[in-house]
């Protein structure tokens, strides 16, 4: 790695920077020359941003963030539910430090200088940006946590001197990685403004380091909770580094103290966040035409002003006219890019009443009618799952979008307008037809919002203490009230678990299903974080595909073999040419289309299977190579529980 090297973004000025985040770097300069005005500092700080998630060119819209998850499923399945075919790498994998490296290299030129007060400008404004990297090396280390697990800590630039790298290059135990994660986010809520300087909710805050602390909290508290006992946590039998760190101890005693520590953690941090910030208006209807009342709530997800909606902590700007777009509105009045919604997740939404739709009496019109299928429910299905006839647009739109939504095409040949799973949703939509051509949209991006405080709060409460406390109590009301879907604890009540347990893989945990208060924390959670990138990482922290090793699991769709196969507007769109184990499913095997039980060819065409190895990914052989003298048994690394060293090679 060459000391040489920065990373800036191309800025005009710093100055209102709410189109700054999709920008590239353009010039290479040395500290000497760049890194001593508080201008300069900021533009560091800004070209970071780029690490945040956002629409961008090849992830059109935000279904894709839940594809590979019992909530979404692509036209081709992914290699994680197929043991044998993700396979270990010969290079690259997560296992990276590029950005670790930027953020070290800022806090090597930066903080000496800072408080020798060799940075002109306003001191405030700098400690402000000093917290933003603090915030981005936090954000990059608890990226290597959820995929690796234990990973090596390194706080400043290393020269070229391969010992050196080597020895830096120690995997330590998770528990200290989370804790490194946490005390960063300590540094960045000290030293970072309750309001940015500039750039407003375009910019961090002190708040989104909480709600971050909040996030990172309750994912590790949880994942040693489910995990405990396995390979997968330190301090076991079993696990891979335990050579490395034969006198490993738990710092508060016991990994059950862990484990009560972090959970605590996130309620402290949650509860300020959901104290201060309000939910956005929800008026329960889809604006179904130009006249009508438009919805808050709808709207908070397609703005592109995202800075009025207070719940909003922080949001990615787009701008057409800077030429900063993405392609959100025309896949969400179309086809979802190919990314279609599952039955589980459409059966996931209760009725108004809070009532599951299984439940005798709930109402539930049954899924026979696609029409129908969301009528009576929670009013988040309402809004975001599409019906057949709902106007997308109020004006005319892009040549792969609709202005009125159609019947499913189930066997279009191109992927990104086919309707995988006959289920699409809009969430993200924008009515303004003209945003609807490729690459014409400039949708915001939401980053943050309060929402997920209350729902951390409510599951680290609940997984503490076995118990809903009264600001649990509280923050599940407000979710439910603004959603419109009932009382909770009716849902609670009336929830059988042998039914949840069939299509829902947050009624799992290690291979057991979890009481109905946990499962409909973790239901909620879905609803209410539906296309918005929790599921993936949830389900593993929650250990909840066990299940899958022994009992193969369908992605399901649409009712496609009741009255809908004989619907002559949805047989017309799909040219009047549905083929059993040709273009679809075969009615013998599912009323329900299963879109990937169609050929025998299809590696999932048995079902999703699960290798627990899955669970983290694996480290590619050449950094055993690099590290180990040119043999990987000569390594300091040790590789992830149950993957092998040999390239090409699947887990265990």
């Amino acid at each position: 790695m060459k000391k040489t090297i920065i990373y800036l973004a191309a800025l005009a000025a710093i100055a209102g920077c709410n189109k700054f985040l999709d920008l590239k770097p353009e010039s290479s300069l040395s500290p000497e020359q760049y890194l001593t005005t508080e201008e300069n500092v900021g533009a560091y700080a800004t070209d970071l941003y780029n690490i945040l998630p956002v629409h961008g060119e090849t992830s059109w819209g935000i279904w894709t963030r839940d594809a590979a998850t019992d909530n979404m499923a692509f036209s081709d399945p992914s290699d994680i539910f197929a043991p044998g075919y993700w396979k270990v790498g010969q290079t690259g994998g997560s296992w990276s430090f590029e950005r670790i490296y930027r953020c070290n290299y800022f806090f090597d030129n930066v903080m000496e200088n800072f408080e020798a007060g060799r940075i002109t400008g306003s001191a405030d404004v700098i400690r402000h940006y000093i917290g933003e990297v603090y915030f981005f090396r936090a954000w990059v280390y608890f990226e290597k946590l959820r995929a690796l697990g234990d990973f090596p800590i390194v706080t400043k630039c290393l020269g070229d001197d391969l010992k050196e790298l080597t020895e830096a290059s120690v995997r330590r135990p998770r528990n200290e990685v989370a804790r490194f994660i946490l005390d960063d986010l300590d540094k960045a809520i000290s030293y970072l403004k309750d309001v940015p300087p500039k750039g407003g909710t375009n910019r961090l805050s002190k708040d989104c380091a909480r709600m971050l602390k909040s996030r990172v909290a309750l994912y590790e508290g949880t994942w040693l909770k489910y995990f405990k006992g396995t390979a997968f946590v330190p301090g076991t039998d079993s696990w891979p580094g335990k050579e490395t760190w034969p006198e490993f101890a738990w710092p508060l005693g016991s990994i059950d103290a862990e484990i009560d520590w972090l959970l605590g953690v996130c309620m402290t941090e949650s509860k300020i966040i959901a104290d201060k910030y309000a939910l956005t208006e929800n008026t329960g209807v889809f604006q179904a035409s130009a006249n009508a009342d438009p919805n808050p709530y709808f709207d908070m997800f397609g703005a592109v002003d995202m800075s009025t909606y207070p719940e909003v902590l922080l949001w990615k700007q787009y701008s057409s006219s800077e030429g900063v777009v993405n392609s959100v509105v025309e896949f969400a009045a179309a086809a979802n890019q190919g990314y279609g919604t599952t039955k589980s997740m459409v059966d996931a939404f209760v009725m108004a009443d809070g009532t599951p739709i299984y439940a005798p009496g709930s109402g539930y019109p049954g899924d026979d009618d696609l029409l129908k299928v969301t009528q009576g429910r929670d009013s988040r299905a309402v809004l975001f799952i599409k019906k057949p006839g709902d106007l997308n647009l109020h004006s005319d739109g892009g040549p792969e979008s609709f202005v009125t939504e159609p019947w499913p095409n189930i066997v279009n040949s191109t992927a990104s307008m086919k309707y995988t799973t006959g289920y699409a949703l809009r969430k993200g939509l924008n009515f303004d037809g003209k945003m609807a051509d490729r690459n014409k949209s400039s949708v915001g991006c939401i980053i943050f919002r309060a929402a997920e405080a209350y729902l951390n709060y409510i599951e680290a409460c609940y997984e503490k203490t076995g118990a809903i406390d009264g600001d649990a109590d509280a923050y599940w009301k407000a979710i439910r009230t603004r959603a419109k879907a009932g009382d909770y604890t009716v849902s609670i009540a009336k929830t059988d678990m042998s039914k949840e347990s069939k299509t829902d893989w947050g009624a799992w945990s290690g291979g057991a299903l979890v009481d109905p208060t946990l499962f409909n924390i973790r239901r909620e959670r879905r609803c209410e974080l539906m296309a918005e990138g929790f599921r993936a990482a949830d389900v593993r922290r929650w250990r909840a595909m066990d299940q899958m090793i022994d009992v193969p699991y369908h992605p399901l769709g649409v009712n496609l073999w009741g009255s809908l196969s004989i619907n002559a507007d949805f047989l017309a769109m799909n040219n009047n040419n549905l083929k059993e184990n040709e273009n679809v499913s075969p009615k013998s095997f599912s009323t329900y289309y299963a879109p990937y039980h169609i050929l025998e060819n299809n590696r999932v065409y048995d079902g999703y299977r699960w290798n627990m190895a899955h669970y983290l990914d694996p480290i590619a052989v050449q950094h055993f190579l690099i590290t180990g003298g040119g043999k990987v048994d000569g390594s300091v690394l040790y590789q992830n529980p149950g993957w092998p060293t040999q390239a090409g090679q699947g887990a265990k």
